[in-house]
């Protein structure tokens, strides 16, 4: 029997449900960066093992969260959603415990899969529940709380040491999550389209994308070393793991990431186009306190304050990218966003040398807005492209190509921003030589940015059919 579609109550309760959820998964991911130091003091760890406190949540989250939207698709997504929120809660009660290093760092790990739920599950719900004409509008707010999140993290997360500990920062997450499932537990059930699909878990799928993404994931993190022979390695097997992945999903009755998706050419356009533009994004945040302490001879505190320009911006530009999206379409605007950033990669790569401080702040303030607008309507074009029984698992791969392109944008545009630098330490480099590495990183993004207009202006060709196998 067909469901009445949500009341507008259910989807206000549901929309905040939503943007609650990406907030405080956003929030685990930066709150905890500060606290580093103070956790390596405390428990006695090395800089190795504590960096794995912020490595094992990016890694979870990244190799989980194709996995967390194919399990939504068969399970139900309200349902899984619910779980994962459960799971990120529970997970914070044992960081906030943790006797040592090892078990914090399991314990990440594990919140990185709730985190991953949280972050890819809500797009698809969004397209569940929104009525197709405010899509872009919520997709921006969700990109909106996004930028909140990750913005606020590391004050919120430097006020919870200061009165309470690093503890405090993983405790304060685990009443969030709860309030986040509160507001799950009383939106809107799954519709007609979104019941749970009967259909055998694709284990063999999952085992091999997620040993494909953790080896990539430290092949390219290595791949910057003075001995980086090792990535070689790592790198291979990961181009083995997609292969034999490929050909496993070609023969399983119920796949993890059905062929047919692919084909879908806005989907498999908007992945690509998702990698792309993380890279670049990732690149600002690696390359520039960098520049601005070594080029601009910037106190931390500036740095600190430059490096919030972004963010803010972002904050101010999310829900106006949306409601563009909506009066004007996702395609054209996905267009306007990656042009935006074009004007912001090269202002970062040409107005520094000549204006300071100010022709940096500038760039930073034109690549953000293009950023919401690009996400805004590149996940809102995926997702009406995509079959109701397979919006989880396209939000997956969304997630997916955006983590793997931060991976990449911090390994190798910071690689190439410390090689074109010309030093060993690149905290002996010269103001000059960091401003021309400078330059080059964002030529090349500028490049990159590019070729992703040139494939959002591709001729439209006719979406084949999806198989809803």
């Amino acid at each position: 029997m067909a469901e009445a579609p949500p009341t507008p109550s259910l989807v206000r309760t549901g929309v905040g449900a939503l943007a609650l959820s990406v907030l405080v998964a956003s929030l685990g991911t930066s709150a905890a960066n500060v606290a580093l130091p103070t956790i390596a003091v405390d428990l006695e760890g090395t800089f190795a093992q504590t960096q794995w406190v912020a490595l094992a949540y990016l890694l979870a989250m990244t190799a989980t969260s194709l996995t967390v939207g194919h399990l939504g698709d068969l399970l139900g997504r309200r349902r899984v959603l619910l779980g994962g929120i459960a799971v990120f809660s529970f997970s914070a009660v044992l960081c906030a415990i943790a006797p040592t290093p090892g078990m914090l760092v399991a314990a990440r790990a594990l919140q990185g899969i709730g985190a991953a739920v949280m972050m890819t599950l809500p797009l698809a719900r969004a397209r569940d529940t929104v009525p197709p004409e405010r899509l872009g509008a919520i997709m921006g707010l969700l990109g909106t709380t996004a930028a909140v999140g990750t913005a606020s993290g590391p004050a919120l997360g430097g006020l919870l040491i200061t009165v309470a500990g690093w503890p405090a920062i993983f405790a304060a997450m685990a009443p969030l999550g709860l309030l986040a499932a509160l507001l799950v537990g009383r939106s809107a059930g799954e519709t007609p389209h979104t019941t749970p699909r009967q259909g055998r878990f694709d284990v063999a799928g999952v085992l091999l994308l997620t040993g494909a993404v953790a080896l990539y994931t430290l092949g390219v993190t290595d791949a910057g070393a003075a001995d980086s022979w090792p990535s070689t390695f790592l790198l291979a097997g990961a181009t083995a793991m997609v292969a034999l992945f490929a050909v496993q999903e070609s023969r399983a009755a119920h796949p993890i990431l059905p062929l047919s998706l692919l084909k879908v050419c806005a989907v498999s356009l908007g992945a690509v186009l998702n990698l792309i533009v993380g890279t670049v994004m990732m690149s600002t945040l690696v390359v520039g306190p960098f520049f601005l302490a070594g080029a601009l001879h910037l106190p931390p505190a500036a740095i600190g304050a430059t490096m919030a320009a972004g963010p803010v911006a972002s904050i101010l530009s999310g829900v106006l990218a949306g409601r563009a999206v909506d009066r004007f379409g996702a395609r054209g605007m996905t267009t306007v966003g990656l042009t935006t950033m074009i004007a912001g990669s090269l202002a970062l790569a040409l107005l520094p040398a000549t204006w300071g401080l100010p022709g940096y702040i500038t760039g930073t303030v034109l690549l953000a807005p293009g950023y919401q607008l690009f996400l805004a309507a590149n996940n809102t074009g995926v997702l009406g492209a995509t079959p109701p029984g397979r919006r989880g698992v396209t939000s997956g791969l969304l997630g997916l190509s955006r983590n793997l392109g931060l991976v990449t944008g911090a390994s190798v545009l910071a690689a190439l921003f410390a090689s074109t630098a010309g030093a060993t330490e690149i905290d002996t480099a010269s103001a000059d030589a960091l401003m021309t590495a400078l330059r080059t990183t964002f030529l090349t993004t500028t490049a990159m940015l590019g070729v992703a207009v040139l494939l959002s202006l591709s001729p439209s060709r006719p979406d084949p059919q999806a198989v809803d196998r």
